[in-house]
Order: C-alpha cells, then sequence, then structure tokens
C-alpha cells in the first residue's frame, strides 16, 4: 500500500486528474476551473488536457448544471463545480427537478452521471452568503447521492467513486479543508453509504461528517481524559447513510450525539437521531449551528461554530441529565 501525503484540494485534483486520463468522457465546466480552482481543486488539469475538457463557463450557475445535465444525457460524464453551496442556489431548478428526477421520471431511459462540487460550511470571514451548510436540503431531494468527505484521503476515494457513478451525485467539500494535509492510499476504494468508525467507545455514540468530524474527534479526546469513553463515526455519505454501524454502536451504547456545522433545526442530525431512538430507544441530543446568518466579524462569525467544548458539554448532559437540570 503506498502512501502519499498530500492536502484535501490536492486529493481531489488528483482524483479528477486520475479519472479524465482514464476516461474521455469525464469533462469540468465551471467558473475559475481554468485557473485551477479559487482552492486548487483543479490545479494543472487544464494545461494537461486542455481547455476543450476543462472548460471555463459565464458566471451563471443554472446554466454550468444545465449544460452539465446535458451532457451527462448524452454520454459524458461531466464535474461541474459550483465554487460553494450558496451559489448552487441559483440553480435549483436544474438540479432539483432535472438532474435528479430524469432517471425516475423517463423510466431509466435517461442516466445523469453529474457530479455537481458545492463546498459547504464556514469559510472564514467571509459573511452570511458564502458560509452556509446545506446537506440537509440535498439529503432530503430523492435522486441524488450526497457525500461530504472530511480528510484527503475521504476527499480522493469519495470524489473517484463518484466520477464512477451512474446517478447525480451532490458532493460536497469543505471550504475550511482544502489546507488539511494527510496519507493518501490511491488504491483505496469508497464505499457509498459505509461509515468509518474511528475510535469505539462504551459511554456515548458521537456521529458526524464534514469538517465537524474533527470537531467531535478533539471532543472525544477530551472525554476520554475525563474517563468518558465515546464512539466517533464519520458518516463520509448522507445519502444513502450507515444506518447499520450507527444503530450498533448506538445499542451498544445506549446514547447518541449528533454534531454537524449547519444549522440545527432541521438539519441532517435530526434524521439520524429519529431513527436511532426510534430503532434501539437509546438516549438522542445533538450539536447544531444556531439558526442564524452567520456573521462576517470574527467575534459574529465564531457564535455560529461548533467548538469541542459544546460537545462534551453536552456529551455530559446525556450521560448525566441531572447535571442538564441543575445547570438550567
Amino acid at each position: 500500500m503506498a502512501l502519499t501525503r498530500m492536502s484535501y484540494a490536492e486529493a481531489a485534483a488528483r482524483a479528477v486528474a486520475n479519472a479524465m486520463r482514464d476516461d474521455p468522457r469525464v469533462v469540468v465546466l465551471g467558473e475559475d476551473v481554468g485557473r485551477g480552482g479559487i482552492f486548487g481543486q483543479y490545479k494543472g488539469l487544464q494545461a494537461e488536457f486542455g481547455p476543450e475538457r476543462v472548460v471555463d463557463t459565464p458566471i451563471s450557475e443554472a446554466t454550468i448544471v444545465g449544460a452539465g445535465v446535458g451532457m451527462a444525457l448524452v454520454g459524458l460524464r461531466p464535474v461541474v463545480e459550483l465554487r460553494v453551496v450558496d451559489f448552487a442556489l441559483c440553480a435549483m431548478d436544474e438540479i432539483v427537478n432535472q438532474a435528479a428526477k430524469n432517471r425516475y421520471m423517463f423510466g431509466g431511459q435517461g442516466r445523469v452521471p453529474l457530479v455537481m462540487r458545492m463546498p459547504i460550511g464556514m469559510w472564514s470571514n467571509s459573511a452570511a452568503q458564502h458560509s452556509q451548510s446545506l446537506e440537509a436540503w440535498f439529503a432530503h431531494l430523492p435522486g441524488v447521492v450526497v457525500m461530504c468527505p472530511s480528510t484527503p484521503q475521504d476527499n480522493y476515494a469519495m470524489l473517484t467513486q463518484a466520477l464512477r457513478g451512474e446517478d447525480p451525485v451532490i458532493y460536497m467539500e469543505n471550504k475550511e479543508l482544502w489546507t488539511l494535509e494527510g496519507e493518501v492510499d490511491e488504491s483505496a476504494v469508497a464505499v457509498p453509504g459505509r461509515a468509518r468508525v474511528l475510535r469505539r467507545g462504551a459511554d456515548l455514540t458521537l456521529v458526524s461528517w464534514s469538517a465537524a468530524v474533527h470537531t467531535a474527534t478533539q471532543a472525544a479526546a477530551q472525554l476520554a481524559e475525563q474517563g468518558v469513553q465515546a464512539s466517533v463515526i464519520d458518516l463520509g455519505t448522507l445519502w444513502p447513510w450507515d444506518r447499520a454501524a450507527v444503530l450498533e454502536d448506538c445499542t451498544r451504547t445506549g446514547r447518541l450525539l449528533v454534531v454537524h456545522d449547519a444549522v440545527q433545526a432541521g438539519g441532517f442530525g435530526a434524521e439520524v437521531a429519529a431513527t436511532a431512538a426510534q430503532a434501539t430507544g437509546c438516549r438522542v441530543a445533538r450539536v447544531g449551528a444556531p439558526r442564524i446568518p452567520v456573521g462576517y466579524a470574527t467575534r459574529l462569525e465564531s457564535v455560529a461554530r461548533i467548538q469541542p467544548s459544546a460537545v462534551v458539554q453536552a456529551a455530559y448532559s446525556l450521560m448525566k441529565p441531572s447535571l442538564a437540570t441543575t445547570a438550567a
């Protein structure tokens, strides 16, 4: 097993480059892709494959996704770059009513093997229109796969798998993970809907995805220092999500805490918590962002950020309900 150290952005660029070398049907289109993308996630691709396969587009997300859907229907395998999930809102008709529905509405005669990259999460000091985590919107949408990689290894393996699929993939990298470095095994295969269990504990199950996985992992380490052993599960794929792995661990621990950067109200954590509570009877709780726009100023932005300390506090409340009553 050969390992190469690379950043989250470099892993993505490597995955797309390898797919383009292996399959001439893979094309890229979007704003700034010719110069490597605003995060370097397409670095060097236009120089290698030319402007006919790495296509710079006008500033029109509806056009970008609409063109991608058309390309996919005639046999290409497009990667459309939407820069950040916030801008994908300008293309919702194409995503929701065209890409996601085509296979169903036409009885499988049309397939849309389209990868839509729309980074989620905060982007430091970028304010309310560039800092949203909208993964729950797309997990709610029938007809698409939803992926949220949390490490360079995941970004390579999951994007490679997404590029091999036959259905549209909502691919949600995190805006603040692009420089994160790690070892990448290019032979590793990602299985959609299979979670990673990062650590096992007997007292509590922490479930998360994307950048919040790192927050949950830090919180688990702090809890361990205080004698509380928590499992940490990275879902990776939100749809389909690994119910079996989560339910097995919740059955063991009897407690589930879901952690995500998205607004807690209506977040995908509610789906995980409700499913686990119904299936296992475990105690459940969630940690998510308050229902407020993300502020530009660092002090305002920090109010919307989920910190390990908040996860630790929620874990203790879940472990010892009487503490929550006392604190209130």
